[in-house]
């Protein structure tokens, strides 16, 4: 009898596989590959050692919207064959009552996925500078898309993506905040004022770092995690990605383990914008804005994290310090702060 996982209902996920999935066949073996408060992601092997990945929206939320699954499989499905990289999208199942939510099922992409600085230890350094290149090849060829040439143009709204971004974040700081944070305050301001104009729009990932990504040999075999995926400004991802491009010896702003790139060797912040600029043609002359958007609107969604574990809503964890992640909070702001009033973040 297989063993019971939270989020799977065994038997009629089997059937639904067995009927929709060409050549799968179980009894299979279902296991949680990444949890959290994001979609939850399982791995799923059968009898012969194949393997699948099946994703399905979080334990008991409530809001449809807040977790599409049926919108991430369109994205990854309106990628296939092009420069991105993305697991294949094997089937979709929006029918609640086969395993209490929607899920949509992947092909299994071999390699690893660079969580944290222990994680890229074992990365030679040649593997290294190589990925840092090709992070910056793959997020150029995301944005060189038409969005409507493959049929993603109805995604979100393509204009105004800074000014609808900060009002909406502005909301969620004022909603949740635990306590008075001057530099939040300081940096919302200069972010309003300073608000560069946004040229063209593309597709946005808008989670784009190593740890959304499977890689092997240098290189991306697929970009993960599709959730925040929208139409707007792409020097979004790429503030957002060198913010998360930790140098060795730098503080990192983010509350827990150390970033990959912080082990050193994959190519600096300065080389990876320089890259992407030759690439896109895009001028990067305010990358330092984005940056900073980046560390305050991080800051906004961590602020409404703590206010819902300080309220119990997110249950207890022995492993957590909530006074360093409020710290964090406050790391971020400071961050976006010194960015905007000129330092080099």
């Amino acid at each position: 009898m297989a063993h019971a996982v939270e989020g799977i209902q065994a038997a009629a996920v089997t059937d639904w596989f067995e009927a929709h999935i060409p050549g799968a066949r179980g009894p299979f073996a279902f296991s949680l590959i990444a949890g959290g408060h994001s979609n939850l992601t399982y791995a799923v092997t059968d009898p012969a050692g194949q393997r699948y990945v099946l994703r399905r929206p979080p334990l008991g939320h409530v809001l449809q919207s807040a977790h599409d699954v049926a919108r991430e499989h369109r994205i990854i499905s309106a990628l296939a064959g092009e420069a991105v990289p993305v697991a294949p999208a094997l089937g979709l199942c929006e029918d609640p009552a086969v395993n209490d939510a929607p899920f949509y099922v992947m092909r299994f992409v071999e390699g690893a996925v660079l969580h944290d600085a222990d994680s890229a230890l074992g990365l030679p350094q040649a593997e290294r500078a190589a990925l840092g290149e090709h992070v910056i090849d793959v997020l150029a060829a995301l944005h060189a898309l038409d969005p409507d040439a493959v049929g993603l143009g109805t995604l979100g709204r393509k204009e105004a993506y800074l000014a609808r971004q900060l009002k909406r974040w502005t909301t969620q700081w004022e909603n949740s905040k635990q306590r008075e944070i001057p530099a939040m305050e300081a940096a919302r301001a200069l972010l309003g004022e300073r608000m560069p104009e946004q040229v063209g729009a593309s597709i946005v990932h808008g989670d784009y770092r190593l740890g959304n990504m499977i890689v092997a040999d240098g290189r991306i075999q697929g970009v993960l995690d599709w959730e925040l995926c929208t139409l707007g400004d792409p020097l979004a991802d790429v503030g957002y990605l060198l913010n998360a491009w930790i140098q060795p010896g730098e503080v990192d702003t983010r509350q827990g383990d150390q970033a990959p790139t912080a082990v050193g060797g994959f190519g600096d912040r300065e080389a990876l914008a320089a890259r992407y600029a030759a690439q896109t043609g895009r001028d990067l002359s305010q990358i330092a804005y984005y940056r900073a958007f980046s560390h305050w609107r991080l800051a906004a969604i961590g602020e409404g994290v703590y206010k819902r574990y300080l309220l119990g809503a997110m249950g207890t964890r022995e492993d957590l310090d909530l006074s360093e992640f409020a710290d964090s909070v406050v790391r971020r702001a400071e961050a976006a702060l010194e960015l905007l009033e000129g330092g080099q973040g």
